[in-house]
């Protein structure tokens, strides 16, 4: 029987069902398999009834019903899952084939399995899918990357199924080489994690700070989702304050311990590696890290004594100063995002398209916005900036949002309400908008007890001193290195 399916997919959970069902919409036809078979049966006779889509029960039915070259994508558990997959399946496969990982890889086995197909002579192709279920089912945002030739081969069926722009755009080009595509998506999940964690904080600010209920506070989101912080996020967030059961909102019902899938966790790592302060998305991870200690919260909150909680001021003048604090922090979230980013792609020679980036988040994905036009717009102008924060829009709308932002975290500060993400949000903008940084004083005590060596103002950079601070120390110097 000759091969007539378009593309296999292997792994059955509920974003290989949507991607199966969106290809299937736009006329390709999808050979699925699953390791349970009974899951495979399920979602023929009962999603995917009535589909051009077909099943396979094994990688070798799969992989013979698959027309030359093959595509095949991978929607399995991130990590060793995708090694056991690749393990069995690329010996049935014929050079040229394409694997596509769709999962939430890490980028640095993306790297790792790029290399080790293109050895066998297939094409490996990592790539970011955001957008959740509801993304995934109509047009997610895709970021692909990986063997460079496999993108004229997997191009149709990636932008066929992505989300659109208004002008038809599809939010689905190619990010770069190897990783490229894993560690993009990365980036959105870490900037993922801010935003969260910004209008969460938000909600504290609004619920204890000014004691508002949920309609209230939904109305407030809903109005803010009108403006410039039109957003996929700010749109929920005021379903979700709304939503009742039994006539009481649901919310308040809700644990406040948060859950953490790795990927936030990544961002900061990545960014230690690089030496590229990603502070906010760092507090956002700690921040979900302390919601976990509910026991011990709970014990400390009968102990430990502080400020009631209540914002004094003038309701809407406290909204207002939120609605800048909450842009501004935004602002600085993607900055530092897009700074990872470059410094990453500049280490592994990726050449990120930096305003491509922005517009493969304009649509389908979590984090899509409103505001990402104006970054990609900013990164048009100026391929070669090194941070959007001193683009002309970004740089008006802090100065304009500062005042306004400055007085929310202190008011939170004085009532006892955490918003560590405004806050480091807005140390990193005080440093970076500083000429000189007291690190002045940590090199002299780093040379004082280690004698590991200062550079001088008024030499050239590069060239290092150290001091006998003591008289008794003697000339000898540490080795002058950053780890």
């Amino acid at each position: 029987m000759p091969a007539t399916g378009d593309i296999g997919l292997i792994g059955l959970a509920v974003m290989g069902q949507n991607l199966a069902l969106n290809m299937a919409d736009h006329g390709f036809r999808v050979v699925a398999h699953n390791r349970t078979p009974a899951t495979t049966a399920a979602f023929l006779a009962g999603p995917a009834a009535g589909t051009t889509i077909t099943g396979a029960d094994s990688f070798a039915e799969l992989v013979a019903a698959v027309r030359r070259p093959r595509r095949i994508l991978l929607m399995v558990k991130a990590g060793p899952p995708v090694d056991d997959v690749i393990d069995h399946l690329a010996p049935l496969l014929d050079p040229g084939d394409v694997v596509i990982d769709g999962g939430n890889s890490h980028y640095t086995d993306t790297i790792r399995r790029t290399a080790a197909l293109e050895a066998r002579g297939l094409l490996f192709v990592g790539t970011g899918v955001s957008g959740g279920e509801e993304g995934a089912r109509h047009g997610p945002s895709i970021m692909p990357g990986g063997s460079a030739a496999a993108w004229p081969l997997v191009r149709d069926v990636l932008q066929a199924i992505a989300a659109r722009v208004a002008d038809g755009t599809p939010c689905c080009d190619w990010v770069g080489s190897d990783g490229a595509g894993h560690f993009v998506k990365m980036v959105h999940n870490g900037i993922e994690y801010g935003d969260i964690q910004l209008l969460a904080e938000a909600y504290q600010v609004m619920r204890v700070g000014l004691g508002m209920d949920h309609d209230e506070m939904a109305a407030v989101f809903a109005e803010w989702n009108r403006g410039r912080l039109e957003s996929y996020l700010v749109e929920i967030t005021a379903a979700v304050m709304r939503y009742r059961v039994d006539g009481e909102p649901l919310l308040p019902q809700i644990l406040d311990a948060a859950g953490q899938k790795g990927t936030g966790r990544w961002t900061v790592e990545s960014a230690l590696e690089e030496g590229v302060p990603v502070t906010l998305v760092s507090e956002a991870v700690f921040a979900r890290a302390i919601s976990a200690l509910v026991t011990a919260r709970v014990e400390a909150a009968g102990v430990l004594g502080g400020p009631s909680g209540r914002i004094v001021g003038e309701r809407a003048a406290v909204l207002a100063d939120l609605e800048q604090a909450l842009y501004a922090s935004k602002i600085i979230s993607y900055t530092q995002g897009f700074m990872l980013a470059r410094a990453a792609s500049v280490e592994r020679a990726w050449d990120l398209d930096y305003g491509g980036i922005a517009l493969l988040w304009r649509e389908g994905c979590i984090i899509r916005a409103a505001f990402l036009d104006k970054i990609r717009d900013a990164f048009r102008a100026d391929p070669g900036m090194t941070t959007m924060l001193l683009a002309p829009y970004f740089s008006e709308a802090v100065a304009a949002a500062q005042d306004g932002w400055r007085r929310t975290v202190a008011a939170a500060v004085l009532a006892g309400i955490p918003v560590p993400a405004y806050s480091s949000a807005l140390g990193f903008f005080d440093a970076y908008r500083s000429a000189r940084l007291p690190a002045n004083l940590i090199q002299a005590l780093r040379d004082y007890f280690g004698a590991h060596t200062y550079e001088r103002v008024d030499r050239p950079r590069g060239e290092f001193f150290h001091t006998d601070w003591t008289g008794h120390g003697g000339d000898v110097s540490a080795g002058t290195y950053n780890a």
